[in-house]
């Protein structure tokens, strides 16, 4: 939610910015809601002379009681009772007006930083870097689900019948495998600095609200029926949802955490091949990392954060890139965000397995967190990335580190999470 004083005093670049993210739908609401400030404003003013009148008046009375002048006091009384009827009435017009101000506030879309490459949609996104060489083998990489198979790491058929498409188990090596990477990347971020949390794996829609736009919570949100309450899809609602409300100090900053959570997400729709393997799934487990902190560090701590992810997938042997996100790939919130994209050898492209974002004050003010500074309270800057996302990230690793023979190679990082392990061998 961007600050109304930024519609009162240039609206025209609220406009522009909803023009760049393809929203122009948008754009009558940017003029509603300049007027309904207005009115707002026009309404509180006309409250607070009534007010000063009403007092002025009501002191008045006491005067006129003394000197017996009672046809005068009952006089004066019976304006008070229509001025107080007119006050209520301006009162409940300011908090109408109010309430239509915040309806259109939290969908027009957040400012985008200048950086950010103008597009439609993620087709238009930006290679910025590769990190290390994408390699082809001379021999065929299979379809990872078929790699995992032969392996005997996942039953996808059991998981249909406890809880149908979209759901797994993982086994044995793989299954080990899988919590090596977890494991290794929360110690990754332990290293550099970050506070290790498990969060609430549910959290209420008050807070749902705080942290992403209507859209993306109708896309991904699984509601538990008949109470207040939302699973997570990304560790990140609950965490930045820890400090709804809370005033902290300006030396409690930088905020820095990392987080483990299972999420759950809907991913409605169909998706052809890949439905068969792990690849989009109602839920996966992730390593998450949170930063909260003043605006002017905001752009520092992002780029400090996606180099992380990069350096752990590096860490893995796995080929990645950073792919700068467009205009219209923004979420309402964003302010700039990239994805990590690690190389797939059976594919020959790179496939998503993170993404980090920096959200400039939006969630803060949604969630009323404020920062007590020297010189006045502030909203704070929050950013977020996935560190790592499995299966995901297991995808690429697998295909990574694929040998001609069907056994896993496992890398150096991950040999002691794995007891000392050196490679995942194809079941006979």
């Amino acid at each position: 939610m961007i600050d109304i004083k930024l519609i009162r005093e240039n609206k025209e670049l609220v406009k522009e910015n909803i023009v760049n993210k393809f929203q122009d739908e948008k754009l009558v609401l940017v003029d509603e809601v300049y007027d309904f400030d207005i009115s707002v404003r026009e309404a509180q003013a006309q409250a607070d002379e009534l007010k000063a009148k009403k007092n002025k008046m009501s002191a008045e009375i006491g005067v006129l009681m003394k000197e017996k002048k009672i046809e005068q006091a009952n006089k004066i009384k019976e304006e008070i009772t229509s001025m107080a009827k007119k006050i209520t009435e301006l009162e409940e017009k300011q908090e109408n007006l109010a309430n239509e101000i915040k309806k259109r506030m939290m969908v027009i879309p957040n400012i985008i930083d200048k950086s950010v490459p103008i597009g439609k949609d993620d087709s238009e996104n930006v290679e910025v870097k590769r990190f290390g060489e994408p390699i082809v083998p001379d021999y065929e990489i299979p379809y990872h689900a078929d790699i995992i198979e032969k392996l005997n790491g996942m039953d996808k058929e059991s998981a249909g019948r406890t809880s149908g498409e979209g759901f797994y188990y993982l086994l044995g090596d793989i299954a080990r495998l899988h919590e090596a990477m977890i494991a290794y990347a929360r110690d990754y971020m332990i290293d550099a600095g970050f506070t290790y949390a498990i969060p609430p794996f549910m959290i209420r829609s008050d807070v749902v609200t705080g942290v992403m736009s209507f859209a993306e919570m109708e896309a991904m949100m699984y509601k538990i029926e008949g109470q207040d309450l939302y699973l997570i899809g990304t560790s990140e609602h609950s965490m930045i949802g820890k400090f709804k409300g809370q005033m902290l100090n300006k030396n409690e900053l930088p905020i820095k955490m990392t987080s483990y959570s299972p999420c759950f997400r809907k991913e409605g729709g169909a998706h052809g091949l890949e439905e068969r393997g792990l690849y989009r799934v109602h839920q996966f487990e992730k390593q998450e990392m949170i930063v909260i902190c003043n605006p002017e560090e905001a752009m520092d701590y992002y780029n400090k954060m996606w180099k992380l992810t990069v350096e752990i997938f590096r860490n893995w042997d796995i080929p990645v890139r950073q792919l700068e996100c467009c205009s219209g790939d923004l979420a309402d919130l964003k302010v700039k965000s990239c994805d990590i994209e690690a190389w797939s050898p059976r594919q020959q492209k790179y496939f998503e397995v993170g993404s980090c974002s920096t959200l400039g004050d939006a969630q803060a003010r949604r969630l009323g967190i404020r920062v007590k500074g020297e010189n006045g309270n502030y909203y704070p800057t929050t950013l977020n990335n996935t560190v790592v996302a499995s299966p995901r990230g297991l995808i690429a690793l697998l295909e990574n580190n694929y040998n001609e023979d069907g056994s896993i190679r496992i890398p150096k990082a991950l040999q002691p999470y794995m007891g000392g392990k050196e490679r995942i061998e194809k079941v006979k």
